[in-house]
């Protein structure tokens, strides 16, 4: 914290602290890019422990990423007193850019996350390309029937489903998009109580789970969702399990309606943006 506040970022310690501690998050990051040793927050919104408190180092992917900084690959220019040299970009060996799950431009007033594809779809289009003797693809593509680069689209990390391919097209021409998100949803039924309970085992993106079932508490409260006897957070460090118990008499395929229209933790929009700085001015490409 102090090197990168003295040598590259002299604007306070809680901006710097914040992304440190995002890049480590894995329900953030598909890949992330910090390996953290300490209390770095949850799903259900727990912030993390001071710095203090907790130690950090690069994942493997993220010296892969930086592995040649030092052999002369990018330009570098002065830091903000002079005191040093500072990278004007980061090079990589692989599209960081295209796979991180979330991109802060604070010096813009931008904050968007944009969506990441599966790593495999990644590492098996990443030598198309390779300015190494290979053939570059048209960089605005046509899209048909599939997506571009036979990429299937975004793999968020806390799984769940989306709901049609046509927002997927419309995000990777555009660079603007809503994707619909539903959770990832089992019906089990009890052995002794003959009663039947959905399972919720992945979640929408950027969901906070205790709000969303604290929120679908209270409309069960509020008599606003019928057929619901039981409501509790079964998760643990192997998973995430959220169970809702349906009553003796509720049909569930109607309760699990009813909770697909009212509750975020069922489904979800999240609007992705493909924003990126391009000659040092943010940018929403396609």
């Amino acid at each position: 914290m102090g090197e990168v506040l003295k040598k590259y970022h002299p604007h306070g310690d809680a901006s710097v602290y914040d992304a440190l501690v995002r890049l480590a998050q894995e329900w953030n990051l598909r890949h992330p890019l910090v390996d953290g040793q300490g209390n770095f927050g949850s799903i259900d919104g727990d912030s993390a422990a001071a710095y203090r408190y907790t130690e950090a180092r690069l994942t493997r992917l993220a010296e892969m990423m930086l592995a040649d900084i030092d052999k002369d690959t990018v330009d570098f220019g002065p830091n903000f007193d002079d005191s040093t040299t500072e990278p004007l970009v980061l090079p990589t060996r692989f599209p960081n850019l295209w796979s991180t799950a979330a991109r802060h431009c604070r010096g813009h007033g931008h904050e968007r996350p944009a969506p990441q594809p599966r790593r495999g779809d990644r590492e098996r289009r990443a030598p198309h390309r390779s300015s190494r003797g290979a053939a570059r693809p048209d960089p605005r593509p046509k899209l048909g029937g599939t997506l571009p680069g036979g990429i299937q689209g975004p793999d968020f990390p806390t799984g769940g489903i989306l709901m049609g391919v046509s927002p997927i097209r419309a995000l990777y021409e555009t660079g603007r998009g809503i994707l619909r998100m539903r959770a990832k949803v089992e019906v089990e039924t009890d052995k002794r109580t003959e009663r039947e309970r959905i399972v919720v085992t992945e979640v929408p993106y950027q969901v906070n789970k205790a709000r969303a079932i604290q929120s679908i508490a209270d409309l069960v409260k509020d008599k606003k969702l019928e057929g619901i006897s039981d409501l509790r957070d079964e998760s643990s460090r192997e998973g995430i399990r959220a169970v809702v118990e349906t009553k003796r008499d509720a049909i569930t395929g109607v309760v699990l309606n009813n909770l697909y229209q009212h509750s975020s933790l069922f489904q979800d929009s999240f609007g992705a943006t493909m924003l990126s700085i391009d000659h040092g001015q943010p940018r929403t490409l396609g």
